[in-house]
């Protein structure tokens, strides 16, 4: 596999998943800090409150970042770091990013921020949360104050990471903070999470500020059973519950039809979308970003919401019980460049949890491994087919808490020690940074 000299080579964190220091420097809790703390919520009661320590260790964490050759470091903000009250700005929270970037920068690496990966202030939840539309006014407020004090210390921006999470997951599925199990929830969520994205991304461009910034997106692409009708049916509603519901408003100014209507029967409610919505959400962004982890093969199934449910894969599976499908994802990108955007693309999280087993010092993760280098092939035939693939962030840079799994479940091409915090390269962080080299 070959990379140009511009293909952007990087790694990926988030707030939550590493940072800790939960209430340190004026932080008030998340809605993950309450989740978390819910029996049954998350696996074994584990929580987020010291993480990777990466607030303490960050100089640390850099240093392997800066060793293993990346270009860009992908990282999140922690929102009740900046506003732990609302309307109330906290310099203090803000002074741990500027350090962070400024250390980054100091070592040459360039810097991917993302505004929300999911650490809504507990504060605002209670307020009603995404559910409300003032949520994404509340929103607009925190990205400016990011936008005026952290833009000259960065190089790209996300204004959201996967809205799908943070709205069927969270609010329908229930498995994610704050645990809802509501379809007409679940869809103010999602709206709101985009208009407030091109809230952002229309105010980043009246500040006159010229990095790029877009949206990153959990796309999975999604295949049928068997060619039976109600196969068919159901893998097309399996991708616009998945895929079509996020990416039609952004890129063509609507939600998809066939997927408002199985909501609609649901007793759903529309009557949070008002007039101009969609020209907001479709403000134009700089690139979209991809999450890329597995596809999805669905059989017909009558009790579901979107009359489709997972069905039997021969496929090897990772820890997470996903299916190891690296052609699929080139199929993925076929289909936004055919249906969607010529915008550059950007794998912003791709990568796979396995069972670790540390042997004199050293983490042999053959499979890690072996998925890494079967994407990054994936991604250089991309490329060769002309799809424009701008970049790749590897998920993740360290073994972190993996939400609603704790720490079960892990991605990191970095082990940590979560007793003693110790940090320890595994065969796939070598192997990135010799990809990376070498390109």
């Amino acid at each position: 596999m070959n990379f140009d000299k511009s293909f952007i080579f990087g790694v990926a964190t988030s707030s939550y998943q590493i940072e800790g220091a939960v209430d340190e420097d004026g932080r008030t809790p998340s809605i993950w800090d309450t989740f978390s703390k819910v029996e049954g919520k998350v696996s074994n009661m584990e929580n987020g409150d010291i993480a990777c320590d990466h607030y303490h260790r960050y100089k640390e964490d850099i240093n392997l970042i800066k060793e293993l050759g990346v270009d860009c470091y992908r990282l999140s903000i922690a929102w009740p770091r900046i506003f732990p009250s609302e309307g109330k700005y906290n310099p203090k929270g803000m002074e741990f990013y500027k350090n962070l970037l400024t250390e980054l920068k100091e070592k040459g690496i360039k810097t991917a921020v993302t505004l929300y990966h999911w650490d809504l202030p507990q504060y605002l939840q209670d307020m009603g949360g995404w559910e409300e539309r003032r949520c994404a006014d509340r929103f607009l407020e925190y990205a400016e104050k990011c936008f005026m004090e952290l833009d000259h210390l960065t190089d790209m921006w996300i204004t959201h990471n996967e809205p799908w999470c943070a709205s069927i997951l969270s609010n329908v599925l229930g498995e994610h903070a704050p645990g809802k199990k509501d379809i007409s929830a679940a869809l103010k969520v999602g709206h709101h999470l985009l208009l407030s994205h091109g809230m952002a991304v229309g105010l980043y461009h009246k500040l006159g500020l010229n990095k790029p910034i877009g949206i990153t997106l959990n796309l999975v692409p999604t295949y049928p059973k068997s060619k039976n009708f109600l196969d068919l049916l159901a893998a097309s509603n399996a991708d616009g519950f998945s895929n079509r519901w996020f990416l039609d408003p952004i890129f063509k100014g609507s939600y998809p039809f066939d997927i408002a209507n199985l909501y609609a029967n649901r007793s759903a409610n529309f009557d949070f979308i008002k007039e101009g919505d969609f020209d907001i959400i479709g403000e134009k962004c700089d690139f979209l970003g991809v999450n890329y982890y597995n596809r999805s093969l669905v059989e017909f199934d009558p009790m579901s919401l979107t009359l489709a449910s997972g069905a039997y894969s021969t496929y090897p599976k990772t820890d997470m019980g996903w299916d190891v499908s690296p052609g699929e994802f080139i199929d993925l990108i076929k289909m936004l460049r055919a249906t969607y955007t010529d915008l550059p693309i950007y794998i912003t999280e791709n990568g796979s949890a396995w069972i670790d087993d540390l042997e004199d010092g050293c983490i042999h993760d053959a499979k890690r491994t072996d998925y890494l280098l079967r994407h990054l092939e994936a991604v250089a035939k991309m490329n060769d087919l002309g799809l424009n693939i701008a970049g790749y962030f590897c998920w993740s840079l360290l073994d972190n808490f993996e939400w609603g799994c704790g720490y079960s479940k892990r991605f990191g091409i970095v082990h940590v020690d979560f007793e003693t915090q110790e940090r320890i390269k595994k065969d796939s962080y070598y192997e990135y940074a010799k990809v990376i080299k070498e390109r």
